[in-house]
């Protein structure tokens, strides 16, 4: 049975959903699409054959025919999407992070909840096929019990700051990391947390609220210890790994690398790099849009959000206080 879907928001990852909503998820249909940018969400539209466009996600959202929405808006909406696409009662998918504040998480987690609707969040690093693999050997006691875990996000470039929100290090970014370390080490909860940030890259900027590099270390409740780092600037590509280390192994996942292909010269030799996200988590942007539709659950949850945004919370915290900070439950 295929479900007809509301796309909010029009940008680079609307866009990236949307043609996956459109043309490589067969349950799917991409009903309409809203964005209040002028323009935008007709743009796309006519892109992807959409039928209906709006400037209000609320109109949009008023559509009875439509099953399910994909918010893709920016940051400060998502919590409030999420509450209206439940009151609506679709169910949501909701891209990360999917709230500021705890206050509001809890918010959106009680309107899905009480509304009895699905809410699936956008970690794209759970669906890639080497994290999933990593887990699996995880989750069946392959390593043991987990001691040391990493995670790694290197973007390629920092294009703009001005177009960087505060903080955006640890609730935009690490907040794939946060989540990864978490799922990575199944369980345990995380309790203290401490962080350090700077701008390395636009240290111009860093009076104006950017920090660009940072490095965060989690303890979780099962003695393990994890680690966070984040660059806005990998000159090389869009670096991102994982790796586990336990009593009984290690498992690691991720690689810059376009492909295994290595081209050996005189002078040394080299391989294509990876530079979009779109680009590198490609298979993984369709299985968790696929795993949505699907509707069979396992995927991602507000309350996974939640706790990965709790995390967030608290390095920023770290940073202001140049001190562990407490996880809030």
């Amino acid at each position: 049975m295929v479900k007809r879907v509301g796309l909010i928001g029009a940008g680079w990852i609307g866009t990236a959903h949307g043609t996956n909503l459109a043309r490589r998820i067969p349950g799917a249909e991409l009903a309409a699409i809203a964005d209040p940018a002028p323009g935008a969400a007709a743009r796309l539209a006519a892109e992807l054959s959409c039928p209906d466009v709006y400037t209000d996600p609320m109109d949009l959202l008023a559509d009875a025919s439509i099953e399910a929405v994909v918010v893709a808006a920016p940051s400060d909406r998502h919590a409030d999407l999420v509450v209206a696409a439940s009151e609506a009662g679709k169910a949501v998918f909701c891209e990360k992070p999917m709230a500021l504040t705890l206050a509001d998480a809890d918010r959106a987690i009680e309107a899905a909840r009480r509304a009895g609707v699905a809410l699936q969040v956008g970690f794209n690093r759970r669906y890639a096929a080497d994290f999933r693999a990593a887990y699996n050997v995880i989750a069946e006691g392959g390593i043991g019990r987990p001691q040391l875990l990493r995670s790694v996000t290197r973007d390629p470039v920092l294009a703009d700051p001005a177009a960087v929100m505060p903080w955006a290090i640890f609730v935009q970014t690490l907040i794939h990391d946060f989540d990864t370390l978490c799922w990575f080490n199944p369980g345990a909860e995380p309790v203290e947390v401490y962080a350090v940030a700077d701008a390395l890259i636009r240290p111009d900027w860093k009076e104006r609220g950017l920090l660009d590099t940072a490095v965060v270390v989690v303890r979780f409740d099962n003695g393990a210890l994890g680690t966070a780092e984040a660059s806005f600037q990998a000159v090389y590509g869009y670096d991102i790994r994982g790796e586990v280390f336990g009593s009984a192994g290690m498992v690691t996942a991720g690689d810059v690398r376009q492909t295994s292909m290595a081209h050996y010269r005189a002078d040394g030799y080299s391989s294509p790099t990876v530079r979009l996200n779109t680009e590198l988590f490609d298979d993984a942007y369709r299985a968790e849009l696929a795993a949505f539709i699907d509707g069979a659950g396992g995927g991602p949850t507000g309350h996974d959000a939640r706790r990965a945004l709790a995390i967030a919370l608290a390095a920023i915290e770290s940073v202001r206080g140049a001190a562990p900070v407490a996880v809030k439950p």
